[in-house]
């Protein structure tokens, strides 16, 4: 995880979201940190390392389709001016960041959301599982090899 996108997800965390780092989207995209809030919202949070990052990127409209809320998180060097305004903005200075600007809200359709909730928990709680038994997950990458 870049230092953008870890100070990104301790302001999720500040905010009382739950991140999910490199989260693979059904599209087969992969998000950066994708986030759901107590109010049920997910949001996708896309790091950019810097401005020919973000110029080099033709992906990231398509993160709308998997979120209510699409930020852009960048470090303070970054030229905020190059970002489109319909997104949200979340600077980082180190292991810190702030929310500079709140994404519109583009809400998803409910059969969406109920999809994308079942997804979300069981990416979760894969990843939570495997982090309290490193020896699982070692036993699980040495089956999938032999398979």
């Amino acid at each position: 995880m870049t230092p953008v996108c870890r100070a990104a997800a301790r302001l999720c965390l500040l905010h009382g979201w739950a991140p999910v780092a490199e989260a693979p989207l059904p599209d087969g995209r992969r998000a950066d940190l994708w986030v759901l809030t107590p109010a049920g919202e997910f949001l996708v949070i896309e790091s950019k390392s810097g401005l020919r990052d973000f110029q080099t990127d033709r992906k990231w409209p398509e993160y709308r389709a998997w979120c209510d809320r699409l930020y852009f998180a960048v470090d303070l060097d970054f030229p905020p001016e190059a970002l489109p305004t319909d997104v949200g903005l979340i600077v980082a200075d180190g292991p810190e960041a702030a929310l500079v600007r709140e994404a519109p809200h583009h809400p998803l359709a409910p059969a969406r959301r109920k999809s994308l909730l079942a997804r979300y928990a069981l990416l979760a709680g894969r990843r939570l599982a495997l982090a309290q038994d490193p020896e699982a997950a070692l036993a699980l990458m040495g089956a999938l090899r032999v398979e």
